[in-house]
């Protein structure tokens, strides 16, 4: 892969918890002293079906924490699913343009399998999610600043 001075590459561990984000969330701030820096719920995303149920509605879609000098992000399973071996923690790669996010995420879908095709999302102009063929599961985030 060819590197370019103005891309930015960013490794952060993405934690998934089955309905228990809020409570994750809280902890961290009094045991980590993390902050955080933006929450969504699945109610707030535009794209999300009407037939959700207000308890699916209060559960988090997306979190990002500041600890120290380093972010944590976290979520909860769509409807408190359980989740798939491999899944607690991922770790997201987050650049600063949707073609070198494309080009990571094509890179690691070589023999591994996908999880949600790399799309534009409300969230992120370039995100999918990619498990590789070592079984290590990466979420592939465009973040435009």
């Amino acid at each position: 892969m060819i590197t370019n001075p103005s891309r930015t590459v960013q490794l952060t561990p993405y934690i998934t918890l089955e309905g228990r984000a809020r409570e994750a969330i809280q902890f961290y701030e009094e045991a980590i002293g993390a902050k955080v820096i933006s929450m969504i719920t699945y109610g707030e995303m535009p794209e999300m079906p009407n037939t959700f149920t207000d308890e699916l509605k209060r559960l988090v879609a997306h979190a990002r924490l500041k600890v120290g000098d380093a972010e944590i992000m976290l979520s909860d399973t769509p409807g408190g699913s359980p989740l798939g071996d491999g899944k607690r923690v991922t770790i997201c790669i987050t650049t600063n343009h949707v073609e070198h996010s494309r080009a990571i995420f094509e890179a690691l879908r070589q023999d591994g399998q996908i999880n949600v095709p790399f799309q534009e999302e409300s969230f992120s102009p370039g995100f999918g999610d990619v498990t590789d063929k070592f079984g290590v599961t990466f979420q592939v985030y465009t973040e435009t600043r």
